[in-house]
């Protein structure tokens, strides 16, 4: 699908689906964690049994963003009890919702200049 987002923010969302991001141009397949500095892959297959170790990426780039956007897939769905409580331990200000809201979020938040990541879980 694509986004039609305002063009400033640094790192663009441009499209997802197929299980896959495209970003800056490029085509990322998976899950994936996205800062401004960092585009990595995400260790979490699946958000509603996630536990800390799943989020492991998420708490070590916490210097790197005020607030993280957790895209759980096509549909929304409740992070898991230990993933939560992992970030909440670590400080992490997060937010859970379906990846395409995450992902149009994410890009209207960043062309506001704001310090903002996304956890991406692919949509098919």
């Amino acid at each position: 699908m694509a986004l039609r987002e305002l063009d400033q923010a640094p790192r663009r969302i441009e499209r997802y689906g197929a299980g896959g991001f495209h970003i800056e141009g490029e085509r990322h397949e998976g899950a994936l964690l996205l800062t401004a500095s960092i585009l990595a892959p995400l260790a979490m297959a699946d958000a509603t049994t996630a536990d800390a170790a799943a989020v492991a990426g998420i708490v070590e780039a916490r210097d790197d963003f005020e607030m993280i956007l957790i895209g759980t897939g096509p549909r929304f769905a409740m992070l898991a009890k230990p993933a939560r409580e992992a970030l909440r331990a670590a400080g992490v200000r997060f937010d859970v919702m379906d990846t395409g809201a995450a992902c149009r979020t994410y890009n209207v938040l960043a062309a506001e200049g704001r310090r903002v990541a996304a956890a991406l879980l692919p949509v098919p």
